[in-house]
């Protein structure tokens, strides 16, 4: 069983930037697909981005395209999201997300979230 615990949320001001850590636990995290994912008041939860372990191969959600960068560190089963030039529309809970298969949409653990709240 994988634990997944995010860090790294706080506020800061639109042009910012702030990186996210996603530290797992309980399995093998470097053979997961991991991903973020986020959910500001009253909206869906949203695909931020997600990295495979083969290939270490990265997709991004439109909004966060050029902005945003999602890298592992295998060695310390950790996950990071870089996120660079915040705007207040990416002001959310970022949620850390893991599953064994490395196709698919599904991810099986989940992390509690981390708030990241950009000012305008």
């Amino acid at each position: 069983q994988v634990q997944l615990v995010e860090s790294g949320g706080g506020l800061v001001q639109a042009g910012g930037s702030l990186r996210l850590s996603c530290a797992a636990s309980g399995g093998t995290f470097s053979t997961y697909r991991v991903a973020w994912f986020r959910q500001a008041p009253g909206k869906e939860r949203e695909f931020v981005a997600r990295i495979r372990w083969i290939g270490g191969i990265t997709k991004y959600g439109d909004s966060v395209k050029g902005r945003f960068t999602i890298s592992r560190d295998n060695a310390k089963d950790m996950v990071y999201l870089q996120m660079n030039s915040l705007k207040p529309e990416d002001t959310a809970v970022y949620y850390c997300a893991a599953d064994t298969a490395n196709w698919g949409t599904a991810y099986a653990y989940w992390g509690q979230g981390t708030q990241v709240t950009v000012s305008s």
